[in-house]
């Protein structure tokens, strides 16, 4: 058996792989997760060419990319780093029905479905926007 120094499991490019790893599995989670709560399919409808999606999409990705930039730097072991970074995509999926529910005069998913990029735009916005405020929260 090969015995590894626990000084290996502290040293940079280990740490930065394994929060690399973590992250990634996270992030695909999430667009699974969103790809549920939204009526619209997100790959085939930026394959098609839909920018509103593929704006929509980027801020979603941004945004847990940013709260889980937020995690790592504030916590210091791996679970208290996925739970918090969970907690706050959490909170995004929560600001993106409440998003939906505070614009009544239109449906946002139909609307990204329809390539309205402002209504996109405003999605990206809104969910990189508020992870900032997620991030910063989480500490």
């Amino acid at each position: 058996m090969v015995n590894v120094d626990s000084n290996f499991w502290k040293h940079p490019l280990v740490e930065t792989a394994g929060y690399f790893s973590v992250v990634v599995l996270c992030l695909v989670l999430a667009m699974v997760l969103f790809e549920v709560v939204t009526k619209y399919k997100n790959w085939e409808e930026i394959k098609k060419g839909n920018v509103a999606v593929a704006l929509a999409t980027g801020g979603k990705i941004l945004g847990v990319c940013n709260i889980f930039r937020y995690s790592i730097e504030r916590h210091n072991t791996f679970f208290e780093m996925i739970g918090w970074g969970l907690y706050g995509f959490f909170l995004l999926i929560i600001a993106y029905f409440l998003y939906e529910f505070l614009t009544p005069q239109f449906n946002i998913d139909k609307e990204i479905e329809e390539d309205n990029r402002s209504v996109g735009l405003i999605s990206f916005t809104i969910s990189l926007g508020l992870s900032f405020v997620i991030g910063a929260s989480i500490s």
